[in-house]
């Protein structure tokens, strides 16, 4: 083992210089897993991707270390008592990288920008709570002036509602509501977020970015609060390998972990004795999706035969070990205050019985189907062990596809698979962050799957402003989603782990959202 790891930290040292080219240690180094597959705030859809855009782009609100919504470039804000009136008011030392003024202007154009059709942000519908943005994306509204929001002058913005949302606020620090600088990327066009181009507004600037080797951020002196912000430089490693990256922390190569993937399963055991070994529950459930726009997965029955077959357990105990727990539901339970229905349990003699009925008496006839997951080590155990389950229970063949990140999450968009892994962590601490994208043609549907009863219940609880009466609605809904209709499995509840040490580093803490924002991280003296 020591070899190896000797072996492996040259091997990282290279990666890290470049080639053997001398460069700079960044104050901080992270390992971020997958490479993004953009840094447009409106483009964006994953973890990774968030992680480098939430330290380039800050938006009316943010979070602290401990995920708590905090004021960003508003410093402050009126709710009218019907709550469907937000007035924002802007700090006047806002900057862009430039210099040039972050104004309420700004916001509305970004606003415009990332529910404009043409941009096809998959993200847009987190725009929908405001009046009218709905139609506006979906096309049937033209005049963009009918939407809620609007600029009363450079310091002040006003946002309408269609319905009060008691999340609003969070939304307000999640990536696609930050602004961009409209005149840059009108400039640039796809290259305004490539490093000498871009123009931001958040803690941090982009210097560099190599693919495949490391992103260079550093600090932005036109930020607002840059005084609070510790780190001069910070360099984000994109590492998919769990052992390299685990080899990257233990040289000294890198200083925190972020990314739950590049724990090696093998060797979970004895890292959970280490003192920099942290974890801690999160609002986060890994699942599989099904394309129910292929036969035979149009099929509900087929679909309850894959869930009913999974033994959960066996995955959280045998494969993750982190401490998930199996999950029922897609809301993890106590999601504030929410408590889910308990999901189809396992029942090996009803699948068989339901894919009989389908015309697949013990697997026979069924076509062979693709099963697709992301690189790592862990997924690629639990598809194998799926695959198992699928072959000794059903009698039905799965064949295992890995691509690389951004083929995955293309394939994901594009519905160019059968059966895939999914994850999805809360943009914010309510049940509606889960259940909402699984609307008809929602942009983070990726199934294919549209149910009107299902649409009708999402639409009442978004009207609802008991809460009580809303979560009851949440439950038949995500009844419907998880036991009748089953367009996905829940697998687990995810634990977020991270590697650092306490001692020297701060600004890491568990949240309920997994999120970690570098402009919070600082040394200890």
């Amino acid at each position: 083992m020591t070899r190896k790891l000797l072996r492996l930290s040259c091997l990282a040292l290279l990666f890290v210089s470049g080639c053997g080219q001398p460069r700079h240690r960044a104050d901080l180094v992270f390992l971020n897993g997958a490479e993004p597959e953009s840094l447009d705030p409106a483009i964006i859809t994953g973890q990774p991707e968030g992680r480098v855009v939430y330290a380039l782009f800050e938006g009316l609100a943010s979070l602290d270390a401990a995920g708590h919504v905090k004021p960003g470039v508003a410093e402050r804000w009126d709710i009218s008592g019907d709550k469907r009136t937000y007035t924002f008011h802007l700090r006047h030392n806002a900057r862009w990288t430039n210099g040039d003024p972050v104004t309420a202007a700004d916001f509305v154009n970004s606003w415009r920008r990332a529910l404009a059709p043409e941009t096809a942000s998959e993200y847009a519908y987190q725009l929908y709570y405001v009046k009218n943005g709905q139609p506006f994306n979906e096309g049937t509204l033209k005049d963009f002036s009918q939407v809620g929001v609007r600029a009363l002058d450079p310091w002040t913005l006003r946002v309408e509602l269609e319905d009060p949302t008691p999340f609003f606020i969070d939304l307000c620090a999640f990536s696609t509501l930050c602004p961009v600088h409209i005149p840059t990327v009108e400039k640039e066009g796809d290259q305004w977020i490539k490093p000498g181009k871009m123009v931001n507004n958040g803690a941090y600037r982009l210097v560099e970015w190599r693919i495949n080797d490391r992103i260079r951020l550093e600090k932005n002196p036109y930020y607002w609060d840059k005084q609070h912000v510790a780190m001069q430089t910070v360099d984000i490693l994109p590492i998919s390998k769990a052992i390299t990256a685990l080899n990257f922390y233990i040289s000294g190569i890198a200083d925190l972990m972020m990314d739950k993937g590049l724990v090696p399963p093998a060797l979970l055991s004895d890292l959970k004795n280490k003192p920099y070994f942290h974890s801690a529950p999160f609002l986060g459930t890994f699942f599989l999706r099904y394309n129910v726009t292929k036969k035979p997965l149009d099929d509900p029955r087929v679909r309850q035969a894959f869930s009913l077959v999974i033994d959960k357990q066996l995955l959280v105990s045998k494969i993750t070990r982190g401490g998930e727990h199996p999950a029922g539901s897609l809301v993890p339970p106590g999601t504030a205050g929410y408590d889910p229905p308990e999901g189809l349990a396992r029942d090996p003699d009803r699948a068989r019985k339901l894919l009989a009925e389908a015309g697949f008496p013990g697997g026979k006839g069924f076509p062979i189907l693709n099963f697709l997951y992301s690189e790592g080590e862990l997924n690629e155990a639990l598809a194998v062990e799926l695959q198992n389950m699928f072959r000794n229970e059903l009698g039905i063949n799965i064949s295992l596809l890995r691509q690389e990140w951004k083929v995955y999450l293309n394939s994901l968009s594009s519905l160019d698979y059968d059966i895939c892994r999914s994850s999805w962590v809360g943009d914010y601490p309510d049940p509606n962050t889960f259940l909402n994208m699984f609307v008809t043609d929602g942009g983070n549907n990726r199934t294919g799957w549209s149910n009107k009863t299902y649409d009708g219940l999402i639409a009442a609880a978004g009207r609802e402003v008991d809460t009580k009466k809303r979560f009851d609605i949440f439950r038949q809904a995500e009844h419907l989603l998880v036991d009748e209709a089953a367009p996905i499995t829940p697998l687990f509840f995810y634990v977020g782990i991270q590697f650092y040490d306490p001692t020297r580093l701060g600004g890491v803490e568990a949240n309920l959202l997994d999120e970690h924002r570098v402009q919070e991280m600082y040394w200890k003296k």
